[in-house]
């Protein structure tokens, strides 16, 4: 994977696969610790212990069409290769809560990507889960909860073309906002 939006990508695919009808994307960029962290936390079925000790193997994997899991040791790989952690953390019944930070400045730090079309993929693609990103540079704040959104469509789906439309721009605005704050 070439960028950290696909990495977050492939892990909301994971939670929504684990059933989750909710999905907390964080990425704090802090240039005074040189810190880049990303998280994504679902309220999906969990795992048990000896299954989150297994995923960061690759040829561990709960799929049953295929046997090897790459999505979760690829971003641990970019996470300690940008001299930075991965953890993860599940509970069965509660969810599970993956964390990757990285130094920002590392010459093997991946760039963020296209996160609004991320966003917008997951959205398109699972417009029943309640997807909330939440980005902050510094001091400065940015917040999409799809849940809101849809308290005000009446009845209307979040995933037709005009509300897409409007959410990506509203998000691609706003990451505008963050790196050229007023």
């Amino acid at each position: 994977m070439e960028d950290l939006s696909l990495h977050i990508l492939d892990v909301a695919e994971n939670s929504i696969k684990a059933q989750a009808a909710g999905i907390e994307i964080r990425i704090s960029e802090n240039a005074a610790e040189d810190l880049l962290s990303l998280e994504i936390i679902d309220d999906g079925k969990g795992m048990d212990d000896e299954t989150v000790k297994k995923v960061l193997d690759p040829f561990f994997s709960t799929k049953e069409t295929r046997s090897i899991g790459l999505g979760l040791p690829l971003l641990a790989e970019a996470a300690r290769a940008a001299n930075g952690d991965f953890i993860i953390e599940s509970l069965p019944g509660k969810g599970t809560h993956v964390k990757a930070t990285f130094q920002a400045s590392h010459i093997d730090m991946k760039p963020l990507g296209d996160i609004a079309a991320t966003v917008v993929t997951l959205i398109m693609g699972h417009p029943d889960v309640d997807i909330h990103y939440i980005h902050n540079v510094d001091s400065t704040h940015y917040s999409l909860d799809t849940h809101e959104i849809k308290s005000q469509l009446n009845g209307m789906s979040i995933a037709t073309p005009e509300v897409i439309r409007f959410i990506k721009d509203h998000i691609k605005e706003g990451l505008d906002n963050l790196r050229t704050p007023t």
